[in-house]
């Protein structure tokens, strides 16, 4: 008799809250379809399929067919399907009452739709921390899948990762399983043969073995160059699922739950904190993410034993490494908090179902996949948390809030103010500055723009670039054949913002500055009020006031300056109003010439020329992903017809107005790309204050709303 092995193979599916519907429809008909179309027709293939309740939505609504042939084969028994957070989100990153509200909402979800309940749990990014197993058990589950990683870092060695192992957290028990390397590297980019060799040589004579292969369903089909080679002439997963059904004497496919019922856990085991190895690196600042990326590399060529310590960094540090993914992890804290002392009814329904949407992982990270720099993505996880908020406080009848209270958890406090149709964070630490500008109406967010950083894939681009250019003769063809760019000269825009970009900025620059030296962040800033601190003044309903004394460069040397900044906050829930007076005061003996600006960064989602999407300067329309300049403007504004919303922006006294687009460079599975992040204007005056002398500037936004989402879904 041969020796045998058993063989699970789990398939995720996932499209992220916010992304474009056909985006959903391509993927299906490039990597869900045709998986299910071929399971059909090899009946004695087992499986394991996970679809992430947004997708399951689409599906119900879009697919409704596809629905009912997946419930067929459910009840033929030959596929099991898994749970997990219902929305996908990092559990790890949730309040426990969430995790466990996530986790049970996609249990029943898969129950309703397929009639039975999920025993296992599909972990977003395989993002595993050890208090998870309390939530798990407590929803339901009785496992999950690691990585080969997690497993490595648990000391466990390579012949004794073919199984599973328990783990507790409080003494809740889950079993954990782990995807092999091996089968994760050959499924489907390997040979067939190669796949059932590998799966035959560590076949035993008990059987006991199993081979677990955990991975996204999109890689069979939905990736580029994947469909031809799954589905089309390569028809990888026909010979695949065909060279299973013929070693079936010998290799059978089960779901794990089955396998559980049938065989013991290896043992026990502990496992640290991670995710796979990609993560680890794609968490580490730039510098380090590549040093960590050589040494790995360098440890797994040379089969190094000390390689499975290394393991990168830590998936909470992407709240570190981007002030963007701290604020809206912090935003979305808030939010829970708010939406948990809701009293029982509808509308807390609905501010749960916002709320896990917003909790999406998809912007809370950066890697291949575009993380927190798809912007229409981001934009819609803000519309989710917001509409949350909005839902709580009016339930609660929370009122005008004016509190001086840490927003971001950094030890610091910042100024949050909520009205009736907004709510305002100002950074009082930072820059004295908007970090978040929330429109209730229209659910948009106005300030949510990423700052341009460097990341540790603009090297690969950089290289690249000198190597087409002929720039780096030593280069090799390699990079040519590694490197997609969707557009020529994205190297050229690696340009980097020496501060967050947040809005209501005070700037002193240089007499001479140009539109295009603000714009590439060339231009140097004279003053110290870009970043650093101010004083609270006064908070209240209506606002708030700050002071800061610092420094400007002159002539002569650095001249004692003092900014005052008052933020007011007014209008009704359609039309609310945010004003900023700024008040400069030479407190020097020496006269002050400079050019003093006030930044504003706002996002009306205007990539690629979205036609929705614009500035109006003088009556004429413009796209606000569009470059500008105007003198002697009083009066500028800007909207998305489409979301509903225009900010009508009047200045006293008139001022130059400079506007660009904020655009980042990343890196995706497509190649690397041009992404629109928001739009940049400064409301700018040549300067020059005398001794004692002080000057006000006045900048004032109408904001105008279309339509309100909390009536609309009311009904």
């Amino acid at each position: 008799m041969p020796n045998r092995i058993s063989f699970a193979l789990a398939i995720h599916n996932h499209q992220p809250v916010g992304n474009f519907g056909w985006v959903f429809a391509e993927v299906f008909d490039s990597a869900y379809l045709p998986f299910v179309d071929a399971l059909e027709k090899h009946p004695g293939v087992r499986v394991s399929l996970h679809y992430t309740g947004p997708l399951l939505e689409w599906l119900r609504a879009e697919r409704p067919i596809f629905i009912e042939r997946l419930r067929d084969l459910v009840t033929a028994g030959q596929v099991e399907i898994l749970g997990g957070g219902w929305a996908e989100p990092v559990l790890a990153s949730l309040p426990e009452r969430d995790r466990v509200g996530q986790l049970s909402a996609m249990a029943a979800e898969v129950e309703a739709t397929f009639g039975r309940r999920p025993h296992g749990a599909w972990l977003a990014e395989r993002v595993w921390e050890p208090s998870l197993p309390t939530a798990l058990a407590a929803a339901g589950y009785a496992w999950t899948i690691l990585d080969d990683a997690h497993f490595r870092a648990a000391s466990i060695p390579e012949e004794r990762r073919w199984g599973a192992y328990t783990t507790e957290d409080q003494g809740e028990l889950v079993t954990l399983f782990g995807t092999e390397q091996g089968l994760r590297y050959l499924i489907p980019f390997g040979e067939v043969d190669d796949v059932i060799k590998h799966l035959r040589a560590s076949a035993t004579a008990d059987g006991a073995r199993l081979g677990m292969m955990g991975d996204d369903g999109e890689k069979f089909g939905g990736w580029p160059t994947t469909f031809e080679h799954c589905w089309g002439g390569g028809r990888w997963m026909e010979d695949f699922f065909e060279a299973l059904e013929a070693n079936a004497d010998w290799l059978a496919t089960v779901h794990p739950t089955a396998w559980l019922a049938e065989h013991q856990p290896i043992g026990r085991a502990y496992v640290p904190t991670g995710s796979y190895a990609e993560m680890g690196e794609w968490s580490l600042p730039p510098d380090e993410s590549r040093a960590y990326a050589a040494a790995l590399h360098h440890a797994t060529n040379e089969d190094l034993p000390e390689r499975r310590w290394l393991r990168g960094g830590f998936w909470r540090n992407f709240q570190a490494k981007y002030r963007e993914i701290n604020d809206l992890h912090k935003q979305m804290l808030r939010t829970s908090a708010k939406v948990d002392a809701m009293p029982a009814g509808a509308a807390k329904a609905r501010a749960v179902d916002h709320l896990y949407r917003g909790q999406s992982n998809d912007c809370y990270w950066h890697g291949l996949f575009g993380g927190i720099y798809i912007s229409h993505m981001r934009l819609a996880t803000f519309e989710h948390l917001i509409a949350a908020e909005d839902l709580a406080d009016t339930a609660l009848a929370t009122g005008v809030v004016a509190i001086a209270t840490d927003t971001d958890l950094d030890g610091i406090d910042e100024a949050y103010l909520a009205a009736p149709g907004q709510t305002v964070v100002v950074d009082i630490a930072e820059g004295g500055a908007i970090g978040s500008w929330d429109i209730r109406a229209v659910r948009h967010a106005l300030a949510a723009v990423l700052r341009r950083r460097p990341e540790a894939s603009h090297a690969t681009l950089l290289e690249h670039a000198a190597i087409a250019t002929g720039a780096d003769p030593a280069g090799t063809t390699s990079i040519h054949e590694l490197v997609r760019v969707k557009e020529p000269g994205l190297a050229d825009l690696l340009q980097y913002d020496g501060y967050e970009r947040r809005s209501g900025h005070v700037r002193f620059l240089e007499p001479a500055a140009t539109p295009k030296g603000w714009a590439d962040a060339g231009t140097p800033e004279l003053g110290d009020f870009l970043t650093e601190p101010f004083e609270l003044a006064t908070l209240d309903g209506a606002g708030v006031a700050l002071r800061r004394d610092g420094s400007v460069e002159g002539g002569a040397g650095p001249l004692p300056v003092r900014v005052d900044k008052a933020f007011t906050v007014d209008g009704d829930r359609r039309s609310p109003r945010l004003g900023l007076t700024v008040a400069v005061e030479n407190r020097s003996d020496h006269a002050l010439t400079t050019r003093l600006g006030i930044e504003w960064n706002l996002t009306m989602l205007g990539g690629g020329g979205n036609p929705a999407a614009w500035y109006e300067v003088g009556g004429e329309r413009s796209a606000h992903d569009a470059s500008g300049v105007a003198s002697g403007v009083s009066r500028i504004s800007q909207g998305n017809d489409y979301v509903g919303v225009a900010v009508e922006t009047t200045v006293e006294p008139a001022a130059d107005a400079w506007w660009a687009p904020i655009d980042t460079v990343s890196n995706s599975e497509n190649g690397f790309e041009r992404v629109y992040q928001g739009s940049a204007l400064l409301l700018s005056w040549p300067l020059t204050l005398g001794p004692s002398e002080r000057r006000e500037f006045h900048v004032d936004h109408a904001v105008s709303t279309s339509r309100d989402g909390a009536v609309e879904e009311a009904g």
